[in-house]
């Protein structure tokens, strides 16, 4: 493969993205059809139990424009569930979760603006925020990577270890940080809070707020017996939880796109001919982080000084 045109290669890079593409849709067609279906059946056979007990209450179409209502409420963010002590859904801490939302590209979908001026600010809020955001995260990214590599640099140095290995270690090591600190501990303290969500559901929404994908479909709710300060204290808290959480993510990818085996890669469907110099100064540099993170080490003399 490695006498490909580069034409040839992206092809092949496009096809097999498009195989991946085809091959969710369909896993995701099987595993979510059926109960998809299960649950309209479900939802119809209870909507005719109701107009045939309550007919004679309701008039034609009466019942049918009251969801198409409730259900464009929804949409927005907006629901009449609950009794009148229940907090608006654009109070400050609401508004700072969703302004998190924006500028972290999560995008839970739970909230939107519904004026005009409010969906206009909103695209001048993104087009000015997220800029600033990924400008902030690059920074951030830049001063932590080298205080991150250290314990893996030492390591390195203890024990002689290659700089591909190291730089594995080094991937591995800050993946399961990220993992365990950022999905495993946040699902469990959301699972232990939320009675009503698995351990699973718990996992699948720290992993898809983390990663941006941002469903919408399952979100911290404030259930019956807790206080509104500690609902809104949450709600601080996932927007720091957010704003951290992405930050390590994409810290844990840049180290794993580091990796001699996923440059290799990128390498084989970028140009086919000879590295540059900027190429081999930008790898050795990358190599070389980690070693590059400690202070040197006290060399013996290799000559008694001079008499």
């Amino acid at each position: 493969m490695g006498g490909l045109r580069p034409w040839a290669r992206y092809g092949l890079l496009v096809v097999a993205h498009l195989l991946a593409l085809g091959l969710g849709a369909v896993v995701f067609q099987a595993l979510e059809g059926p109960p998809a279906l299960q649950l309209q059946a479900k939802l119809r056979a209870e909507l005719v139990t109701f107009q045939a007990e309550y007919r004679a209450c309701l008039p034609p179409g009466a019942l049918e424009e009251l969801l198409g209502a409730a259900l464009a409420a929804q949409a927005h963010g907006v629901s009449s569930l609950g009794n009148g002590s229940e907090a608006r859904n654009w109070d400050l801490p609401s508004a700072l979760l969703f302004t998190a939302s924006i500028l972290t590209t999560t995008g839970y979908g739970h909230m939107a603006p519904l004026s005009a001026g409010g969906k206009a600010f909103c695209v001048f809020y993104a087009a000015l925020g997220l800029p600033a955001s990924l400008a902030l995260v690059a920074t951030l990214r830049h001063c932590l990577l080298p205080l991150l590599s250290r314990p893996i640099a030492w390591v390195a140095l203890r024990w002689q270890l290659a700089s591909a290995r190291a730089a594995l270690l080094q991937a591995v090591g800050l993946g399961l940080l990220v993992a365990g600190t950022f999905v495993l501990l946040p699902a469990l303290v959301l699972w232990g809070l939320q009675g009503n969500c698995s351990l699973l559901e718990a996992i699948y929404f720290c992993f898809g707020s983390l990663s941006t994908i941002g469903l919408g479909d399952l979100l911290p709710r404030r259930g019956r017996d807790l206080h509104p300060v500690l609902y809104h204290l949450g709600q601080i808290a996932l927007l720091g939880y957010l704003l951290l959480g992405l930050l390590a993510m994409l810290l844990a990818v840049e180290t794993f796109s580091e990796l001699p085996q996923v440059r290799a890669m990128v390498k084989f469907f970028g140009s086919s001919g000879p590295l540059t110099a900027e190429d081999q100064g930008d790898i050795l540099g990358q190599d070389e982080l980690a070693l590059s993170t400690l202070p040197p080490l006290t060399a013996a003399p290799e000559q008694a000084p001079a008499c």
